[in-house]
C-alpha cells in the first residue's frame, strides 16, 4: 500500500535540519508521520593510510556520549567531494592525493530524509596549515587503528555509530575485505 500524506506542516527548524509533522494514510491506517529532513546531505570519509590503518575521531556526542567514528559532517551545500576533503582536514588535519566515492546510505530512513555519501581517502600527509579546528569539531583525539582491529570494533560494539559501521562496510567491500 502507498502512502499519501494529507497535510504537512514545519514543526521546527534550523540551519542543519527542519521537523515536519505530516498527516498520513499508511499500512496501518490514519495516523500521524514525524520526519526530519537534513537541510544537506552529509559526508563520511574512510582514510586509510599506507600501513592499513583507519583514521578514527574520538567524540564526545550531547545525545549518545562518547564515540568512535569515521570523519563526516554536513556538506553545507557544498559538492559532496568538497565537503569529505574540507571534513577530514578539519577534524584530523590530513589531506589525501587520492578520492574514490564509494557508496551512498540514507540513514534513519524509517523517521528521516539523510542522505549521506561515503569516501574513501588515500595517500595521507598532514596538511601544512591545518587550522586548528578539532576542539571547534567536538574531537577529542584522532586514532590510528589497524583496518582489522577496526572491524573488530565494530563486530565488539566498540564501534557502534551506525553510519561509521556502514562506511567501513562500503570500503571493506571495495578493499576486498570480505571475500
Amino acid at each position: 500500500m502507498a502512502w499519501t500524506t494529507r497535510s504537512t506542516r514545519t514543526a521546527y527548524e534550523n540551519r542543519w535540519i527542519s521537523v515536519r509533522e505530516d498527516q498520513v494514510t499508511g499500512p496501518a491506517g490514519d495516523g500521524i508521520y514525524g520526519v526530519v529532513e537534513m537541510r544537506h546531505p552529509a559526508v563520511f570519509v574512510v582514510a586509510v593510510d599506507e600501513h592499513d590503518r583507519v583514521c578514527l575521531v574520538e567524540v564526545d556526542r550531547y545525545t549518545t556520549g562518547r564515540s568512535l567514528e569515521v570523519p563526516a559532517g554536513g556538506s553545507d551545500g557544498e559538492e559532496p567531494l568538497v565537503a569529505a576533503k574540507r571534513e577530514l582536514l578539519e577534524e584530523t588535519g590530513l589531506v589525501a592525493d587520492s578520492w574514490e566515492p564509494i557508496g551512498r546510505m540514507n540513514a534513519l530512513n524509517g523517521i528521516a530524509v539523510a542522505p549521506e555519501h561515503v569516501y574513501l581517502a588515500r595517500g595521507l600527509t598532514p596538511a601544512r596549515d591545518a587550522a586548528a579546528t578539532q576542539l571547534e569539531e567536538g574531537i577529542e583525539r584522532v586514532v590510528w587503528v589497524p583496518f582489522a582491529d577496526a572491524l573488530r570494533r565494530v563486530a565488539d560494539g566498540r564501534i557502534d555509530d551506525g553510519e561509521t559501521v556502514a562506511a567501513l562496510a562500503y570500503a571493506g567491500i571495495r578493499l576486498g575485505r570480505f571475500v
